[in-house]
């Protein structure tokens, strides 16, 4: 493990939570705390470019309980100490994002509630990976890998592991979600702001049942994604954005050029950062309204169709937030 660039793609960043504590605590009456509320951190960029050094950061970090990891890269190295979790300026406090999408050479892959085969010990760590993993598709069967207990496992059903391997070529968080679409894994970790909890859980009044939180599968030493023209996303999904156009405007014009790349940015923003990016999008339309370019209505229902189509399940929330970035836009417009 070494300090470097946050854009190595074997990079992750660490981001610590001052006097916060980033792990689980169990009691000895059976009562459990969640992790603790950190909105202000401190980023700090780490490579570990083979998987001895993967393994050696993430063994540091089990006793680390105020740091988690990240996924995403530190957008300026002197604005990464107090800050928050941001991929997208945020609407409401005028706060730029402190963190970017970045392709990583390293994947982590949460397994939870994993079914085992009848008389499997659970405290077995390297069998309840190997069952893990041959749960995955075949490209990682032969695949070395680090297991890692989450804080779950062993108090429920089912195995609810992390298991971290290293690819053959980098992946967006995006080219993970499309290849493990369909498989037994929490795709959240794959968000560029997601914490990726890495610290052991605390235990109080009670030793740790587990006799040990990590073991290393041995195997081939990187997997083999499939090629980026299968991880690219559908053809569909930018001329879908087109239709999507009041009526009437002409798409040639710079303005609604513009708007179309704001529908793109809704309909493809992650899981978990869908609703943020359409408030930000539709203020920006709002500011293109207050110029005389766009009508309102229309601008704010094709920003929220956007968001409808990219996943968003709340049908009037989403047109609220639409309007109501339209609304602020217009009011920045304006002044």
């Amino acid at each position: 493990m070494q300090a470097g660039d946050t854009l190595d793609p074997h990079a992750m960043t660490l981001a610590t939570a001052r006097g916060r504590r980033l792990c689980k605590t169990r009691h000895a009456d059976g009562t459990t705390a969640d992790y603790d509320r950190a909105r202000i951190l401190d980023f700090n960029a780490v490579v570990a470019p083979d998987l001895d050094a993967l393994h050696q950061l993430l063994h540091d970090l089990l006793t680390r309980r105020d740091t988690c990891i990240l996924r995403g890269a530190i957008r300026d190295e002197a604005n990464a100490r107090g800050v928050r979790r941001l991929v997208h300026p945020d609407p409401e406090t005028g706060e730029a994002p402190t963190l970017a999408e970045a392709a990583r050479q390293w994947l982590a892959l949460d397994m939870d509630s994993l079914p085992l085969p009848v008389g499997t010990d659970i405290l077995n760590l390297t069998r309840c990976g190997e069952l893990a993993r041959a749960a995955l598709p075949p490209a990682f069967h032969g695949a070395a890998c680090i297991v890692g207990a989450t804080a779950g496992h062993g108090f429920k059903p089912g195995a609810r592991l992390r298991l971290w391997f290293l690819l053959t070529r980098p992946l967006t968080g995006a080219e993970c979600k499309r290849w493990l679409h369909d498989q037994p894994v929490d795709r959240s970790v794959f968000g560029a702001a997601q914490p990726i909890y890495s610290a052991a859980p605390l235990f109080v009044g009670m030793a740790d049942p587990l006799p040990c939180r990590m073991a290393l599968l041995p195997g081939e030493d990187r997997v083999r994604p499939p090629a980026p023209a299968e991880l690219a996303p559908p053809a569909t999904a930018q001329r879908a954005v087109r239709p999507l156009a009041p009526a009437g405007i002409d798409w040639g014009t710079g303005s609604t050029e513009r708007l179309a790349g704001l529908i793109y940015a809704v309909l493809s923003a992650p899981d978990g950062e869908r609703h943020p990016m359409l408030f930000w999008a539709a203020c920006r339309a709002g500011e293109m309204v207050a110029a005389g370019q766009l009508e309102a209505d229309a601008a704010a229902a094709v920003l929220a169709k956007a968001a409808m189509d990219g996943g968003g399940q709340d049908k009037h929330r989403t047109e609220a937030t639409a309007c109501d970035g339209i609304a602020r836009g217009i009011a920045e417009g304006s002044r």
